[in-house]
């Protein structure tokens, strides 16, 4: 019987999320005998190979590429889950939603105090992903069908999650999975 699918992606975020899933440690053998991992930087595959029964998604929405990929997940994933802080509420990029977006731009091209630009171009190659006015929230995007709070979530949270969805059994976290006091 072929097993399960699992796919992985970090948008707009730290990797944090992803080095939880690692931090599993042993417990990644026992959860390679459970799944296969589709598209995800822990496999390095870049597209979808079939359809995959859980999606892992760190990181919020900051550009163009951001919603397509998520959008992509969605459409290839039965249960996507929203993964740390940044996927659920936006986290630390989202600082920048308070601020017109031409003065991100100035700080990071023009004005910043290590900038060195003597040609003061702000980059605009058709190769880079547009920039979103703000930083979205997965769910503010896509339909997410749990989130997994925390900066990053903690690898158990991340195990027991997991093992619960891929065995068909409740997802039920005690408070101290999801308690950050």
């Amino acid at each position: 019987m072929e097993k399960p699918k699992v796919a992985t992606t970090s948008l707009a975020g730290c990797f944090g999320c992803h080095m939880s899933l690692l931090d599993i440690d042993d417990r990644i053998l026992k959860l390679i005998e459970l799944v296969d991992f589709d598209k995800s930087p822990v496999d390095d595959i870049k597209k979808f190979t079939g359809r995959c029964a859980v999606g892992i998604v760190e990181g919020g929405c900051c550009n163009e590429e951001n919603v397509h990929v998520l959008q992509d997940f969605r459409k290839n994933c039965d249960i996507l889950i929203s993964c740390g802080d940044c996927a659920i509420d936006g986290g630390i990029p989202a600082m920048r939603n308070n601020i017109p977006l031409k003065e991100c731009f100035d700080e990071a091209y023009h004005d910043g105090p290590t900038v060195y630009n003597p040609e003061n171009i702000t980059p605009n190659d058709k190769e880079l992903p547009l920039i979103l006015n703000k930083v979205y929230p997965c769910h503010h995007v896509v339909k997410m069908d749990y989130h997994l709070p925390g900066c990053p979530p903690s690898a158990d949270t991340l195990w027991e999650a997991l093992v619960a969805l891929l065995t068909n059994k409740p997802v039920d976290l005690p408070y101290e999975l999801i308690k950050y006091d």
